[in-house]
C-alpha cells in the first residue's frame, strides 16, 4: 500500500501473507473480527484494543436540518454513531521516524516487532 487506502480485500491479502493461511480462511477472520465489532457496538458495549484503541458509541440529539435540494427545514432524528479513539501506542507509532528498510529473511515477518504488539 502506497499512501492511498487500504481495501478489505488487501487487509485479508495482508493477513494471508503475513500468517500464512489461505485467503479463505483470512477473510473470515477479517469478517469474524469486523462482525464482533459491529454486534458489540449494536449492543451498547465499548470495544477496548490495548494498544491499538477502542471504539464505543456516541448519541447524536435530534435537530432541525435544511434540505439542500429544496432548503425546507427539517427534522433530523436522533441517531448513535460509531467513534473510535486512537490508543496511545498506536499513536506512537504512527508518529515514529520509520526506520530503514531492511530485507527480511525468507519468510520473515517485514513488520517491525514492535508493531505487533498490538
Amino acid at each position: 500500500m502506497t499512501g492511498g487506502s487500504m481495501t478489505k480485500a488487501e487487509l485479508v491479502e495482508e493477513v494471508s501473507r503475513v500468517s500464512d493461511l489461505t485467503k479463505k480462511h483470512s477473510e473470515v477472520i477479517v469478517d469474524t473480527v469486523f462482525r464482533s465489532i459491529i454486534e458489540a457496538l449494536h449492543r451498547g458495549e465499548k470495544i477496548e484494543l490495548r494498544g491499538f484503541g477502542s471504539f464505543r458509541l456516541r448519541k447524536r440529539e435530534p435537530r432541525k436540518g435544511r434540505n439542500p435540494k429544496t432548503g425546507d427545514k427539517v427534522d433530523v432524528p436522533p441517531k448513535k454513531v460509531p467513534y473510535f479513539k486512537p490508543g496511545k501506542e498506536l499513536k506512537e507509532l504512527i508518529n515514529k521516524e520509520p526506520a530503514p528498510a531492511v530485507a527480511a529473511p525468507a519468510g520473515g515477518n517485514p513488520v517491525p516487532p514492535d508493531a505487533m504488539a498490538v
